[in-house]
C-alpha cells in the first residue's frame, strides 16, 4: 500500500493543526486577563433590602421609593443586575433585592 501526498497531509498535518489549536486555546485560557480581584480590599459590597412587588407597582416606583435622592434609572439598572431580570418586568408578589439608600 502506497501513501499519497494527500494521505500524508491528512495523516500528519491534520493532527498537528488540531494540536496547535488546542495549545493556543489552552495558553489563552491560562493567560486570560479577566479574573477576580486579587484581594478582598478591591471589592465593594452593595447593601440591599428585600422588597415584595405590590400589584400595579413598576420598577420605576420601586427605584424611587428605594432611594429618592438618586437617579431612578441608575437604581433600576442596579435592581435589574442584582436580580438578573431579563426584560425588566416584575410580577406582583415577586421578591426583589433592591440597593438600600446611601447615607
Amino acid at each position: 500500500m502506497r501513501l499519497t501526498r494527500r494521505g500524508r497531509i491528512v495523516l500528519i498535518g491534520f493532527p498537528l493543526v488540531l494540536l496547535a489549536a488546542l495549545l493556543i486555546s489552552l495558553a489563552g485560557l491560562l493567560n486570560s486577563p479577566a479574573k477576580a480581584a486579587d484581594t478582598a480590599s478591591g471589592l465593594s459590597v452593595t447593601e440591599t433590602v428585600t422588597v415584595t412587588v405590590q400589584p400595579g407597582e413598576s420598577l420605576w416606583a420601586i427605584a424611587v421609593s428605594a432611594d429618592p435622592t438618586r437617579d431612578a434609572r441608575d437604581t433600576i439598572a442596579d435592581i435589574v443586575q442584582l436580580n438578573s431580570l431579563e426584560n425588566g418586568k416584575v410580577m406582583p408578589g415577586q421578591q426583589l433585592f433592591v440597593p438600600s439608600a446611601r447615607s
